[in-house]
């Protein structure tokens, strides 16, 4: 008996043991299982972080894409109102005064002149000579003259302000001359040039609106 004792006993303790460490081993697994999900929630975490900094940077991307955009029409808009002013100044302060000038100037005296000093005669840069009250005079054909192409020594027929003879003009620019076409030319770039930032202005204010 006290050996079956003993054995049940040391039976019962070892059963009892095996179950406790058995127990240990679950509680163990089960802490290591919640450690695992913390851990795991971490890293679902540290994901969802980057998701939101991915699309932080897909909303910036997207933000400089869209100010490169805008920036291609407004920048024609400042340029076709830079030269639409610039040819509409051109034409209003520069080649109708010449034009009106050239056309002052058909009831002149008139003259047989010769070419003195070729060159630009558009800019004003040609200058002829003749006989005017017993006096040679040499004077500067205004802006917008004909016969640039012409060489020094050229006649030149010529029509001149009898009280005051520097004051001449070709009698062939005393029409209106290469001013007046130049004038309308200028005008009509100005006017185009004027569309186009309307146009631009319209695309960028569909743009603001979707």
């Amino acid at each position: 008996m006290g050996l079956n004792g003993t054995v049940d006993g040391g039976g019962s303790g070892a059963r009892t043991g095996s179950g406790a460490g058995a127990v240990g081993g679950r509680r163990s697994r089960n802490a290591g299982s919640a450690g695992n999900g913390s851990a795991g929630n971490g890293s679902g975490n540290a994901e969802s972080g980057s998701g939101s900094a991915g699309v932080g940077g897909w909303g910036g991307r997207a933000g400089v894409h869209e100010t490169g955009q805008h920036l291609g029409p407004r920048a024609s808009l400042l340029m076709s109102l830079a030269f639409a002013l610039l040819l509409g100044a051109l034409s209003a302060l520069v080649m109708s005064p010449a034009a009106q000038h050239l056309r002052s100037l058909q009831d002149g005296e008139r003259a047989r002149a010769t070419l003195h000093t070729a060159g630009a005669c558009m800019t004003g840069q040609c200058k002829v000579t003749f006989e005017a009250d017993g006096q040679t005079v040499v004077a500067d054909l205004p802006v917008g003259s004909g016969g640039g192409k012409s060489s020094v020594g050229a006649a030149v027929d010529v029509r001149y302000q009898a009280d005051y003879p520097r004051v001449v003009a070709r009698t062939q620019d005393t029409g209106g001359g290469g001013a007046a076409l130049l004038a309308w030319l200028t005008a009509g770039a100005a006017v185009f040039f004027l569309a186009l930032s309307g146009a631009a202005a319209i695309f960028l204010a569909r743009q603001r609106r979707t």
